[in-house]
């Protein structure tokens, strides 16, 4: 079952104004981690993990470091992950320090499950007859729109045409000649080139958004989730963890989802 992760200092955990019990009031499914224990107690449901909250008072350093423990544990690269810190620690909030969001302290319930549910949707992926959504891009192709982080990306009509057919063949392969004669038509008379130009210009536009492979001898791929696609470069975990007791995970009695 879903759950979200609220890690924290233990005998902090289980008071009643903080985010394990508010979310369980709330309906939520929640387990929760002391911040020296190791990740790698929850590696065998990590997909099963909603968001992370990080609960750290005044020691914004330490809640930096457990989602830098987070990250090296496959599964949680990309989990939504909330710092939650009292008004004081606010401006020691900087943009590069890894979180996708931050909540002030004390919580306001109603707030803590918005945000939960707003990171959830801008890491979600759907494809339906007339929108798809890829992480925070939406491609409308009824309106012939794209909207990336509910900002308005102007493309011209080749360009849109070209990125709702990647789309909407996520995960597949296409050469040059395959996309001109799908995207442009099989008149058109222009070179491969054309392509390689509308790409770049998507790339351009979208940026780190765009999850476009160019696999050199084959042609162009739209990654699809959970796909690393191509050659990718090794990874190397880092075996240090951000504590060494290695404690097991304390789950809680399940409830219904939010």
């Amino acid at each position: 079952m879903p759950f979200v992760l609220v890690v924290g200092h233990e005998p902090e955990l289980e008071n009643e104004e903080g985010a394990a019990v508010q979310l369980r009031q709330l309906g939520a499914e929640v387990r929760t981690l002391d911040l020296w224990e190791d990740f790698a107690t929850v590696s065998g449901d990590a997909l099963s993990v909603r968001a992370i909250v990080v609960e750290a008072g005044d020691r914004p350093d330490l809640a930096m470091a457990a989602l830098r423990s987070a990250r090296r544990e496959p599964g949680l690269e990309t989990t939504p992950a909330i710092v939650a810190l009292p008004a004081r620690q606010v401006a020691r909030v900087e943009p590069s320090n890894g979180f996708d969001d931050f909540i002030v302290i004390p919580y306001v319930p109603a707030e803590l499950y918005a945000r939960i549910r707003r990171l959830e949707w801008n890491k979600s992926e759907f494809l339906t007859e007339e929108r798809l959504k890829m992480g925070s891009m939406v491609i409308d192709r009824a309106a012939h729109d794209v909207t990336l982080h509910g900002r308005r990306i102007v493309l011209t009509a080749k360009e849109f045409a070209l990125l709702a057919f990647l789309a909407t063949n996520r995960g597949r392969v296409f050469s040059r000649e395959a996309l001109l004669a799908r995207v442009w038509g099989a008149r058109y008379e222009g070179g491969a080139r054309t392509v390689d130009i509308h790409v770049r210009r998507l790339r351009a536009k979208l940026g780190d958004a765009l999850p476009l492979e160019t696999l050199r001898g084959a042609g162009y791929k739209l990654r699809a989730p959970q796909d690393t696609g191509g050659e990718p470069e090794p990874v190397i975990r880092p075996v240090t963890k951000i504590g060494d007791r290695a404690a097991g995970l304390r789950a809680r009695p399940r409830a219904r989802s939010l």
